[in-house]
């Protein structure tokens, strides 16, 4: 017997329609690329999305086809969350950090129809317009008379130009809840980038999950800055959280330095910030030496990479915010656990309860968890045992975009379905989840990932290099910095500063490694790969030159 409740899908442009019916003269607050403050409300979001939508129609684009953007957090790019997925097509944020030429095999990979980009960006879409030959319109996100006269890319068009003709009304269709809504591309240890294809079911699940008091406790008394990038796993879901309560939101735009972060934070009474530890840091040190404090910042999650404690501390202490420690992955929508203490854990000492914090948190409903041994069992909850972590949940990839990399579920003995996180990790009684060390070789500096791959590949394409292995090591700003580790050729010459050179222009300059050092040999296993392992242990004394 089946329950007697109407069957409405759930749907992303439902977001949107709730906002501006409920919500619909709360502020949304931007810094825009040309410096100044933009304010308008939900109620406008929502009619510039309808906007969008007819603009997508009037393209005849499909269902599903893909809509690109390169742009930072603002309220235009807001817009193209709900115009884009809402009208059925999908949402695909472009990272651009990224080099040129990784950007144009991800767009040529989606096949993206339409791209959107901020002016910061024109210079990359004059690099990769000629090689993208899907994209069928350029559109720059700013008024029409700060478009420039001659950019060289056929048919561009000032958003504000290409919105403007269409009407402010719209029906948003409706269509099967598991239909493609966004698109955000991972780089792995191994092959191409990977792309996690996220459905309205599971971005609307992920918002519910995301609001919960235990994860990011959003309500409508909240003034919510993202400063995570809105190219970065949707903002951790936080443009479709804040239209579900009907908060504020204050868009930081290009300006990420601990000023203008802090000016924003102050200026708009922001109560909740959420971003990755390296520019808290940069808010931390424009904060002390000024002698400044937090009005209304009472909680930020900080998530990306390991927070570490003194930072923690400082907020607490120093400025009476709450932080709390979340993790998760692209393939994860991207939220997976979030620390907060239980009641059982108040009493404890401050010393006894930043054990907890420091952890990587419980898992969230919708995600459930294991750590595994290398014969495939589960591995005890005692704070001890430490195996390959695996989750599994609707927000959580089954596959990607073209299976490209292959499938990446993994069956245990019962038969049940588990994405491998690559992860290696604790899990104690109460159920926190603390990584121990990562199975993968990627590097993660500032928040994002670098292949420590790319970066070999690279190396021994040198004439001079016979064998190149990447580890990350530690910097105080950036968490982990990668440097490349390289035997040379019998009889050949390479200097470290010829070998740095060599990476200009074939990788992201922040991708490429901070330096080199020069060994006889790189430790090999029995199969003949390389033993990082063991390499770091020989290089546990290492320090970075600039250190």
């Amino acid at each position: 017997m089946l329950g007697l409740m109407q069957d409405q899908p759930l749907l992303i442009s439902n977001l949107i329609e709730f906002a501006e019916r409920h919500h619909g003269d709360v502020e949304i607050v931007s810094r825009r690329v040309e410096g100044d403050i933009h304010r308008y409300t939900w109620r406008d979001v929502a009619m510039r999305a309808r906007k969008v939508a007819n603009a997508l129609d009037a393209m005849k684009l499909a269902q599903s086809d893909r809509v690109a953007t390169l742009a930072w957090n603002g309220y235009r790019h807001l817009e193209l969350y709900y115009g884009v997925s809402g009208s059925g097509r999908v949402l695909h944020t472009l990272n651009p950090r990224l080099h040129p030429e990784q950007v144009i095999w991800i767009a040529n990979h989606a096949e993206d129809q339409v791209l959107c980009f901020d002016m910061t960006f024109l210079p990359i879409v004059q690099a990769i317009h000629a090689k993208c030959p899907t994209i069928k319109q350029y559109v720059a996100l700013c008024d029409a008379d700060k478009l420039p006269a001659d950019t060289g890319i056929p048919g561009l068009i000032s958003y504000e130009s290409w919105i403007a003709p269409q009407p402010s009304t719209y029906a948003w269709p409706s269509f099967d809840e598991n239909t493609a809504s966004s698109m955000c591309y991972t780089s792995g240890t191994t092959g191409n980038p990977k792309a996690a294809l996220y459905s309205h079911r599971s971005s609307i699940l992920h918002a519910y999950a995301a609001c919960l008091p235990d994860v990011m406790c959003l309500s409508a008394r909240d003034s919510v800055l993202p400063v995570v990038p809105m190219f970065h796993v949707n903002a951790w879901g936080l443009p479709y959280a804040a239209a579900m309560v009907g908060c504020k939101l204050v868009f930081p735009g290009a300006g990420m330095d601990g000023k203008s972060v802090y000016e924003m934070m102050e200026n708009e009474k922001v109560t909740f910030a959420a971003g990755v530890p390296t520019v808290w840091q940069m808010l931390l040190g424009h904060l002390k030496p000024n002698n400044l404090k937090f009005s209304t910042l009472t909680r930020t999650v900080i998530g990306g990479s390991a927070c570490p404690p003194a930072m923690i501390n400082s907020f607490r202490d120093d400025y009476g915010v709450d932080v709390l420690h979340a993790w998760g992955m692209t393939e994860m929508s991207p939220l997976g656990t979030l620390c907060t203490l239980k009641n059982k854990h108040l009493t404890m000492s401050p010393e006894e309860q930043m054990k907890i914090r420091l952890k990587q948190g419980r898992a969230i409903f919708g995600v459930d968890m294991k750590i595994v041994g290398e014969d495939g069992n589960e591995l005890p909850w005692d704070g001890k045992a430490y195996g390959d972590l695996l989750v599994k949940g609707p927000w959580i990839v089954a596959d990607y975009f073209k299976t490209e990399g292959g499938h990446p579920l993994v069956k245990d003995a019962a038969g049940e379905a588990w994405f491998p996180t690559g992860d290696v990790a604790t899990i104690d009684a109460d159920g926190y989840m603390q990584i121990t060390d990562r199975s993968k070789d990627v590097i993660k500096s500032g928040g994002e990932w670098i292949s420590s791959i790319d970066i070999e590949n690279i190396a021994v394409a040198h004439p001079a290099v016979a064998m190149a292995a990447c580890i990350g090591v530690f910097h105080p700003k950036w968490d982990e910095r990668p440097i490349v580790v390289v035997v040379k050729k019998p009889g050949a010459e390479v200097s470290r500063d010829e070998l740095i050179q060599f990476y200009d222009g074939k990788t992201a300059k922040w991708q490429i490694p901070d330096d080199v050092v020069f060994v006889d040999a790189i430790p090999l296993g029995a199969t003949g790969k390389m033993l990082k392992t063991r390499l770091r242990e020989q290089l546990k004394d290492y320090k970075l030159p600039s250190l």
